[in-house]
């Protein structure tokens, strides 16, 4: 099956990757610093920018803005996926089905993730406010400022949002984001 994906050079795309059967693994320290490191791996190699960023239990979500002639993302996902997942202790790793056995599946990840490119400003900002709010979403957190794993405490820092965010949850449920 061919996944049809805008890809644009140097464009700005949001994502959002599952961990496989939404096992809820990721913000074990080990893993957290697993996950850092294969991001780190990867942009050394491949730069791109990360906007924004939020790490949940069991999935996360970010915005990337790939380099001008760039439009490769796609291996981006695939090498970091593969870092995570060779380096990830087996305790986290499902039994594969035969048909993934068959396919050299990985239980870690789904096999594929959301994208979404970004259009304007307007798109950046709704989306970086669902990434930010996503912990409350979830019930992780009372406020977006309490949830270690994610960019807002940056965006505080570089004055986006005042420390006292509570999100712009009004209007966020009914859109779809790719959970």
């Amino acid at each position: 099956m061919q996944y049809r994906r805008a890809q644009t050079p140097g464009g700005t795309y949001f994502f959002t990757v599952v961990t496989y059967r939404r096992q809820k693994f990721l913000c074990v320290p080990e893993n957290v610093e697993l996950l850092r490191t294969a991001f780190r791996t990867v942009k050394s190699a491949h730069p791109f920018t990360i906007d924004a960023f939020v790490l949940l239990p069991d999935h996360l979500h970010c915005i990337w803005t790939l380099p001008p002639g760039d439009k490769n993302y796609p291996m981006r996902w695939s090498a970091i996926k593969k870092h995570f997942t060779r380096h990830c202790p087996d305790v986290y790793k499902s039994l594969p089905s035969r048909a993934q056995r068959r396919k050299r599946a990985q239980t870690i990840w789904q096999p594929r993730y959301w994208e979404h490119q970004i259009r304007n400003d307007r798109d950046f900002e709704k989306h970086c406010d669902y990434i930010h709010w996503n912990p409350v979403k979830h019930g992780l957190v009372l406020r977006a400022g309490d949830w270690p794993y994610s960019s807002f405490h940056r965006f505080i820092h570089l004055g986006v949002y005042p420390s006292d965010w509570a999100g712009v949850a009004a209007g966020l449920e009914d859109q779809h984001f790719g959970e």
